[in-house]
């Protein structure tokens, strides 16, 4: 249940009689040294405030909320602090008891929660990301717990029915015997608390948004119900420089049309009071394009845009990824094919899977890795279940030499299609295979992140991907010099020397303080020359340029020079520093900083004259760097700001559908799209405030069990139907077939 901790413990409250044998702990109340409301105003007509009792009784803790106030000889009446309520006070005809009782009961009263009943000693975890547990004094109230359960069914996407459990209702009266049962809300009352909490939650967002331009990512998607849902999330970096991600909504949709899903976007962000877009990354269907043309008209005379929404347009990075590997991957290779079979092979039944375990136990091979099988349409699983069958090559080789079961397999042209059984040649092949795709497949689960700024990322990832592809165009392999060509061509396509990509993918890179432009130059150099090189560094300092004038125009802040007075001061206190190396060394600093400003016209000369940041420093943050330096370039670091939000790809959208998918299971398939769209906003919003650490734990840990998941159940369904097919949702459908049209594929 949810503790209340709004109160220090320093202090105490009062023990009311109606538990006398329970031991009473240290509480916490208001202290005087906080800010108190106004004293009593003329209407109260007294002539002084009293003094202290003047006796050497122990004063009540009722006066820590109580202010005593002399009306005429030997009258007093107690004001309360914080309703400016009255009670009569004569020390011989009136005590404290009421003044004790109203105290918790004070709608004003901010600790009035912690002051009902006894308190006890608690650890909660720190707030902040931060790892570790305070303690804090805490006291039991039917309404925090109620708030905590609706809370919990949000976020651990947990049935209304759940409440009514007689398991879960027997654990909650034997965790806080306080709790009646008839305290336990009903499946009705939890749903009407979880709409209150998507209400409340989303005022907080809105406040948060106002005035504020965001990046847009946006998806489609067909729930079990058959009904067409789109997910819209915003991301931003807030004035503290920390990255956030929301669901501003997850709402049904008549189609899937770009201009249906235009309309949709256009009227969500006017519901949340949005007047400014950066970018918006979709992925490669063709009905994006419309949705882009759409927006880009509709919102052009909105308040925030930059550049009349010349950048808007963001492609989804992981998704083109996904297009190069499965391009060069088309012809597929026979000894990915074999060894395909053979994992087949020993996951078919559970004797054959024994069977294979024996062999490793013989062979003294020990491995926590599980085989898994790949499906075909999708690279990734196939990078990883080369990745572990490798691991397992002497098994199957010995399996071949040994298990008749296994040979015959492979000699059933109907069963494994001719193939025969995978050889050293094949495992050495997919070491080839898999040494190649990890670079794909890290570099896509780097696009994929939402904890940490991407945008900054991409280009370096490119550079390397570019250098293995035109190194393995080289090579004396037939087979991989073929896959590099194909993925080269395809490369070019959509990305062509640079020129295709969004400008502001290379402006995050120059706003990196490791890179800057030197880095932009430098890897434009070693792939296309020093020509190309000089043509994208100018066309990236040009694009700069116009984005600092626009935020210049637009954003101008209120540049404060210091006075003479307030330099005069600072001087002073540089000369009463007790250390003479501090005031040299500040000094110093700031005639390097006056130096450095010499000949540059605006900040973005400024910034890019200084040198790098170290590229070693693994600690490095880009979002701590540009918050310190914020007051330094005030104009660029606002740039900086919008530019370092963009996504790079639509993976924050998509991983909506997986909480939607939690949501309307088979069990609990009748939900309103409106209680839906409560669910999956709200559950995003409540786990912004989850330790980050924990959330890091627990996104590796859904990752890897839905991956297992995913796999086993597609490989059952491989291995039971003649023919392979692969279902996905309608809007992947709809832009995605086995053998598409490029401009139409998208994951």
């Amino acid at each position: 249940m949810e503790p209340s901790s709004d109160a220090p413990p320093s202090q105490t409250t009062p023990v009311t009689q109606a538990e006398p044998a329970v031991q009473t702990e240290p509480v916490a109340t208001p202290t005087n040294a906080e800010a108190l409301p106004p004293k009593p105003n003329d209407k109260t007509k007294v002539s002084e405030i009293a003094a202290d009792c003047g006796n050497n009784r122990k004063k009540s803790t009722a006066w820590d909320h109580f202010e005593k106030i002399k009306i005429s000889e030997g009258q007093f009446k107690a004001v309360c602090r914080y309703c400016q309520k009255t009670y009569h006070a004569n020390s011989k005809g009136h005590g404290t008891t009421n003044l004790l009782n109203h105290t918790p009961n004070c709608v004003k009263n901010p600790n009035r929660v912690s002051l009902k009943g006894q308190q006890t000693l608690a650890f909660e975890p720190k707030m902040n990301g931060e790892e570790g547990f305070q303690l804090v004094p805490t006291a039991f109230t039917v309404e925090a717990s109620r708030k905590a359960l609706a809370e919990m069914i949000i976020i651990d996407e947990l049935p209304f029915r759940f409440v009514e459990g007689y398991g879960f209702q027997r654990y909650s009266t034997t965790l806080q015997p306080k709790l009646q049962i008839r305290d336990i809300p009903s499946r009705q009352t939890v749903a009407r608390d979880v709409i209150g909490i998507y209400a409340a939650e989303r005022e907080k967002l809105r406040e948060a948004l106002k005035g504020r331009r965001v990046c847009l990512t946006t998806n489609t998607w067909t729930s079990i119900q058959n009904l067409n849902y789109m997910s819209l999330t915003c991301h931003f970096i807030d004035d503290d420089w920390n990255l956030h991600k929301r669901i501003l909504n997850f709402c049904q949709v008549e189609d899937h049309r770009g201009e249906t899903i235009g309309r949709k976007i256009e009227m969500c962000l006017r519901e949340w009071g949005v007047d400014g877009i950066f970018t918006l990354t979709v992925d490669n269907a063709s009905s994006n394009g419309t949705t882009i043309k759409f927006l880009q008209t509709v919102t052009r005379d909105w308040k925030g845009t930059v550049l009349e929404h010349e950048f808007l347009h963001m492609r989804c990075c992981a998704h083109i990824l996904n297009l190069i590997v499965g391009d060069g991957l088309k012809e597929i290779d026979a000894s990915i094919a074999r060894v395909r079979e053979a994992v087949r092979y020993a996951k078919s039944s559970p004797n054959r899977n024994q069977t294979f375990r024996s062999f490793m136990e013989r062979l003294g091979i020990e491995s926590k890795c599980l085989l898994s099988l790949d499906v075909p349409t999708r690279w990734n699983s196939t990078y990883l279940m080369l990745d572990t069958a490798v691991k397992f090559e002497k098994v199957f080789l010995r399996m071949d030499f040994e298990d008749d079961s296994y040979s015959s397999y492979f000699l059933n042209k109907e069963v494994s299609g001719g193939l025969g059984s995978p050889c050293g040649v094949d495992f050495q092949n997919c070491r080839t295979f898999v040494s190649f795709l990890k670079l794909f497949y890290n570099a896509t689960k780097k696009f994929s992140g939402s904890l940490y700024v991407t945008s900054n990322t991409f280009f370096e990832e490119m550079f390397v991907i570019q250098e293995n592809i035109a190194h393995l165009i080289k090579s004396q392999n037939h087979l991989l010099k073929n896959m590099a060509t194909q993925m080269e061509a395809k490369f070019e396509k959509y990305w062509g020397k640079g020129d295709k990509i969004n400008q502001l993918l290379y402006v995050a890179v120059v706003l990196d303080p490791r890179k800057k432009m030197r880095f932009l130059k430098f890897s434009f150099s070693e792939i296309y020359g020093d020509e190309v090189a000089d043509e994208m560094v100018d066309l990236v300092r040009k694009t700069m340029d116009r984005l600092y004038d626009d935020y210049s125009r637009v954003d101008s802040p209120n540049v404060v020079v210091p006075s003479e007075n307030e330099r005069t001061h600072m001087e002073g206190d540089t000369i009463g520093c007790s250390d003479p190396y501090a005031m040299v060394n500040s000094r110093y600093e700031r005639f390097l900083e006056a130096e450095k400003s010499i000949g540059c016209s605006n900040e973005i000369e400024k910034y890019l004259a200084e040198n790098c940041e170290s590229r070693r420093d693994v600690k490095f943050e880009i979002l701590g760097w540009w918050k310190a330096n914020s007051d330094r370039y005030q104009v660029l670091s606002k740039v900086a700001r919008d530019v370092l939000a963009i996504p790079v790809s639509t993976v924050a959208s998509e991983s909506a559908f997986s909480t939607g998918g939690c949501i309307l299971d088979p069990f609990q398939s009748s939900l309103s799209p409106l209680m839906v769209q409560n669910l999956v906003c709200a559950q995003n919003w409540l786990q912004a405030h989850v330790p980050i650490s924990f959330r890091k734990s627990k996104d590796e840990m859904e990752a890897l069990e839905d991956e297992f998941h995913e796999l086993e159940l597609e490989a059952i369904a491989i291995g039971n139907a003649t023919s392979t097919s692969v279902t996905t949702s309608e809007s992947e459908v709809q832009s995605e077939a086995i053998e598409p049209d490029d401009d139409d594929v998208c994951l």
